[in-house]
């Protein structure tokens, strides 16, 4: 571990120092020569006297630095059966042309742009041509339904919006255009203009006056000869919102900036994710995801590596064993996913048998982060792949790793249920409600002490107040993740679920997580769910809902008799599981995080919405039924 003990020790020795020699890393206009202001924003500002732009940095750095002719980004879409490749030199062409084409439509510096797309490759071009000329992105999820679209559009008041005639999911095509429409409808904020992709698959009606075809003014602004140029911009400018789910159901504008985000984004890449420029890169997430922002763009781009745009699934596109090709096709040095797709894979080919057609000998490492990897899972696919899988722990409001096993600084011992170790920047602590320190194995809030590192949230797009009230009050002096979690003797992490996922049982606090954990690890489960339901006797009650493995003949009824009795031998009595319900699907959001909070409400009988960053809505009248077939 002395690699990493050494580099962690250092970090937290002299923190600027540390940073200063990573933003070394970066192409800075004015280079800075002040690393941290502890007395700007809300709990200080990372280089405030710099001046950067991180398009140049992602794209035409590369290309000057004898880059050009290397792929930046391979596209491959299963689901409308297209291949391209777009080499840095490519890139520059498009992103700077279609820069000018915003300036032409009136947008400059500080102005917001909603970029509402696909997985394509104009997405990130999109991204990239805003960063360029210092307009703020905000990446809406394609097929976002029209309330919570006008609900964004009304908090960033975008210039304009860019977007494209459709989305394509397995056996259907999802059209965007009437869902923007209505959301600018809807809302009080009018966009000037709308620049429209239309795709072969679905063509969109547009308005005059206002919306733009995205081929044509491309075409028209390169007969001009336009291109645009990188404009220098502050490292403490914000380069986008992402917009997150807050309590009160009004969304919270997640701000990034410039310059902390390209310092932190450029070290992770090689000292967590041990990638070299040049090497293929695949985040299989959706850049309306954090994910997707930081390492189907950004991260990757600004390393100088090649990035994968795949619009598809890991399975139905057109099997399970759809991973497993794009690895070997473009020879992926590296994986970043989601747990359940692994466990979606698991499902559908428990034996992994569409594995023995592909190689994935390219393969050096499977990431997994977006909610908690069930050690079974983890093991499942270390079996199947023969690679390392790395379990690392982060937030949207974090933009990188905060808990993770750096692969580029040397491997660590992997402990299954695990993330690692806290990535210097990050002192992260455990707590009891009054914030005072809890030993080792206890489990207590999981909370980082200020200042948070470069690339994490400086505030929430106007409104500090929020900023503060949200993350900063509650535990003076830290951030709070709102996770719970205890640390072992070596220092490594666990995660044991979001603080409103830990239940109180007759007056013991239990882990909704560890319960899954022994769920997963049943030889028939594929996936599962546990959440606390309302008792009156005991406050809450935990129930589990399961999902079996494909090819499964046995009785349901006999394999939850079994699943209480896994979970009385191996965590007690004191867990009261008594409910386990078998379920066809959990229903997730589109990144594939099960939405436990939503079956809780269903559970309890108390009002509930459908959450917008659903996948499938009907999923959630099943859970009702079945918690009704229990009597529940």
């Amino acid at each position: 571990m002395a690699g990493y003990r050494e580099i962690y020790a250092a970090w937290k020795k002299d923190p600027e120092a540390f940073w200063a020699e990573a933003a070394r890393e970066i192409d800075w206009i004015e280079a800075p020569r002040k690393i941290f202001d502890p007395s700007a924003g809300t709990y200080g500002h990372w280089f405030p006297d710099a001046v950067c732009n991180t398009c140049w940095n992602a794209v035409d750095r590369h290309v000057k630095g004898g880059r050009g002719e290397q792929n930046a980004i391979i596209y491959d879409s299963p689901v409308t059966q297209t291949k391209r490749t777009y080499t840095y030199d490519a890139l520059l062409d498009e992103v700077s042309t279609l820069a000018a084409v915003l300036q032409g439509l009136g947008v400059s510096k500080g102005d917001r742009v909603i970029v509402y797309m696909p997985m394509i490759p104009e997405a990130l071009f999109a991204m990239l041509a805003c960063a360029r000329i210092g307009a703020i992105h905000s990446v809406v999820f394609g097929g976002f339904a029209a309330k919570e679209l006008a609900t964004r559009i009304d908090d960033a008041t975008p210039k304009l919006i860019l977007t494209a005639s459709c989305g394509i999911e397995p056996g259907r095509i999802v059209p965007y255009k009437p869902l923007l429409d209505q959301a600018i409808e809807m809302a009080s904020s009018k966009p000037l203009s709308v620049v429209l992709l239309q795709r072969s698959q679905l063509a969109a009606s547009m308005m005059a006056g206002r919306d733009h075809d995205w081929a044509d003014v491309m075409a028209k602004t390169r007969s001009a000869g336009r291109k645009a140029e990188c404009v220098p911009l502050k490292a403490t400018d914000p380069l986008y919102i992402l917009y997150t789910s807050g309590t009160t159901g009004v969304p919270k504008g997640v701000v990034r900036d410039n310059g902390g985000y390209m310092v932190a984004l450029k070290w992770s890449m090689k000292a967590l994710y041990g990638i070299d420029p040049g090497e293929v890169f695949w985040s299989a997430s959706d850049v309306g995801w954090v994910v997707g922002h930081s390492y189907i763009v950004y991260g990757p781009l600004l390393h100088g590596a090649t990035t994968i745009v795949y619009e598809g699934k890991p399975v139905g596109t057109p099997d399970a064993g759809a991973f497993w090709r794009v690895i070997e096709e473009h020879q992926a040095r590296a994986l970043f996913t989601a747990p359940t797709a692994f466990r979606a894979i698991k499902k559908e080919d428990p034996n992994a048998e569409f594995l023995k057609k592909h190689s994935t000998s390219s393969l050096r490492t499977l990431f997994l982060a977006g909610e908690r990897a069930d050690p079974d899972t983890v093991q499942w696919a270390e079996q199947i792949l023969g690679v390392p899988v790395i379990d690392h722990w982060w937030q949207t409001e974090t933009g990188w790793c905060i808990v993770g096993n750096p692969v580029g600084l040397g491997q660590l011992p992997v402990k299954h249920g695990s993330p690692t170790v806290p990535m210097p920047g990050y002192d992260v602590q455990i707590v009891d409600e009054a914030a005072n320190p809890i030993p080792d194995g206890k489990m207590g809030s999981i909370v980082i002490k200020l200042p948070l590192p470069p690339g994490c949230l400086p505030t929430l797009w106007q409104n500090d107040g929020r900023m503060v009230e949200s993350y900063l009050s509650e535990f003076p002096g830290y951030y709070k993740t709102a996770d719970a979690g205890f640390k072992d003797e070596d220092g490594y992490l666990y995660i044991m679920g979001r603080t409103d996922d830990i239940i109180n049982v007759a007056g013991h606090r239990l882990s909704t997580g560890g319960m899954e954990e022994v769920l997963a690890s049943h030889k028939d489960v594929a996936e599962c769910a546990v959440i606390g339901i309302k008792d009156a006797l005991k406050g809450e009650q935990p129930c589990g809902f399961v999902v079996l493995k494909s090819g499964v003949t046995r009785s349901p009824l006999d394999i939850e008799k079994e699943l209480v009795g896994l979970v009385r031998d191996k965590i007690g009595p004191v867990a009261a599981f008594k409910i386990a319900i078998t379920v066809a699907r959990l229903p997730k959001t589109r990144s594939g995080k099960i939405l436990r909070g939503t079956m809780k409400k269903i559970a309890d009988h108390d009002e509930w919405s459908v959450p917008a960053t659903i996948d499938d809505p009907a999923i959630l009248d099943e859970i009702g039924d079945a918690l009704k077939a229990k009597g529940v």
